[in-house]
């Protein structure tokens, strides 16, 4: 019987990359997300691939009151062995500083509405029943700094929610993998300035980092691995000097 597999946000180039991994192992997806067309031509494209079966469910999946309603559909055809959460958005720093409803959006989506799903996601689900949640956080996260902050701040709580499931899930066959990207060559990405340079990986290449990631467990994934080392630094220099800093 082949796996079962919802990747969440799966029009995201990480997504989707991952998605083309799973379906040459033959899994059972489904892919959910808001755009329609995006989704039928990623699941044409993942049934040549090898997939067993793909199924698509359109919605917005940062719409808080309806989180139960989508996960039934998704549902809809058996329980899942292994779930990415890959949706999120970056949002404008600036902009967000004054427009309170943009900085709500930003925190929604990235926190609130990823918190709810992953605890609609555990609803029930049997201490022995093997599943494995791969979230994708953020090294924006891990301090932070006047250039992103409203997204850091959602990103950090992502994380500090995810290890709270972790400890709670320990003694389960639940397996809960929070993966941290850094810079992304992807469409979500396109505004940053200065886009490009060793530093910026590619959608597949953070795919293959989560694959692995997957397989061993591990709680805790950066990737590209160099990512690690950075962010060390970062979260480690004294306020003093960090504050003299413009990152």
């Amino acid at each position: 019987m082949s796996q079962r597999v919802l990747i969440l946000g799966a029009t995201s180039a990480i997504a989707h990359a991952y998605a083309r991994r799973k379906a040459a192992e033959g899994a059972s997806l489904v892919l959910a997300g808001r755009r329609a067309d995006a989704l039928q031509a990623n699941a044409v494209d993942l049934r040549a691939r090898g997939a067993a079966q793909v199924d698509v469910v359109e919605a917005d999946l940062a719409d808080i009151a309806s989180i139960a309603e989508v996960a039934a559909s998704c549902r809809a055809n058996g329980a899942f062995q292994e779930v990415l959460l890959a949706y999120g958005i970056l949002g404008d720093q600036a902009q967000a500083e004054t427009d309170l409803a943009l900085a709500r959006k930003v925190i929604d989506v990235n926190f609130t509405s990823a918190a709810l799903w992953l605890l609609e996601l555990l609803k029930g689900q049997p201490a022995t029943q093997p599943l494995t949640l791969l979230v994708i956080g953020s090294v924006a996260g891990d301090r932070g700094r006047k250039s992103n902050f409203v997204y850091g701040s959602a990103k950090g709580g992502l994380e500090r929610f995810v290890e709270g499931l972790q400890h709670a899930r320990a003694a389960t066959a639940t397996r809960i993998v929070l993966i941290k990207p850094g810079f992304v060559d992807t469409p979500m990405t396109d505004g940053i300035a200065g886009k490009g340079g060793p530093l910026w990986a590619s959608a597949d290449k953070v795919a293959g980092d989560i694959a692995k990631a997957a397989k061993s467990g591990t709680p805790e994934v950066y990737t590209p691995w160099f990512w690690w080392f950075i962010m060390a630094i970062i979260r480690n220099v004294p306020r003093v000097i960090f504050h003299r800093t413009n990152i």
